[in-house]
């Protein structure tokens, strides 16, 4: 039989114990921004922008730019939008933001223009450091590229850059670049073919 069907006593034991030490947890490089205006966003967030209700998204951009997002032209936020951080996060012009995504921005996200981003998509920004007993706060910032689509269900990793005209397929899971103009799809996303350039309507 091999090592690893019969572990000696002492590997055992050590797996038994937790090799991480929550109580001391760090958190490092990271600014989330001021007490009062974070404190101020989580109740505008929960009573007005995340709400179910189909709110004007020219209401939703305008909230969003008074806690200093900076948001361009004809953006559509659908209901139950969520977004961590307005002070950290650009949006381009004619972007759309589909119901129930959650953009989790502990660092910042750059959403170009005619971006679609379907329903219940997740941009993370945050994870942790499993080689430190401290389980140390990791950031990183997103970025998607104009005239990408970010289809259903789907997750970006901090980190990542989804480049322009690309198509990320529905429930992907997003752990590195996705070059421009590509189809990528999967968990973990790689790439399927290359997008075709759709056919103008004029």
């Amino acid at each position: 039989m091999s090592d690893n069907a019969n572990p000696s006593p002492d590997s055992s034991a050590d797996h038994r114990v937790a090799w991480v030490d929550l109580e001391h947890f760090r958190v490092t490089d990271y600014n989330p921004g001021s007490l009062p205006a974070r404190a101020t966003w989580y109740v505008v967030c929960e009573l007005l922008f995340a709400s179910a209700l189909p709110l004007p998204s020219s209401w939703k951009c305008a909230l969003l730019r008074c806690f200093g997002a900076q948001i361009g032209n004809g953006v559509v936020i659908k209901p139950r939008v969520r977004i961590k951080f307005p002070w950290q996060l650009r949006i381009g012009d004619h972007t759309w933001i589909g119901e129930g995504s959650w953009i989790d921005n502990l660092a910042m996200v750059d959403v170009g223009s005619h971006v679609c981003i379907s329903q219940g998509t997740y941009f993370c920004t945050g994870s942790h450091d499993h080689r430190k007993q401290n389980f140390d706060l990791l950031t990183a910032p997103i970025t998607v590229g104009d005239g990408a689509w970010v289809a259903a269900r789907t997750t970006l990793l901090g980190g990542v850059s989804v480049g322009p005209n690309a198509l990320v397929a529905a429930a992907s899971m997003v752990h590195k670049d996705v070059p421009a103009g590509v189809i990528v799809g999967g968990n973990p996303a790689v790439v399927i073919r290359d997008r075709q350039k759709p056919a103008s309507d004029s």
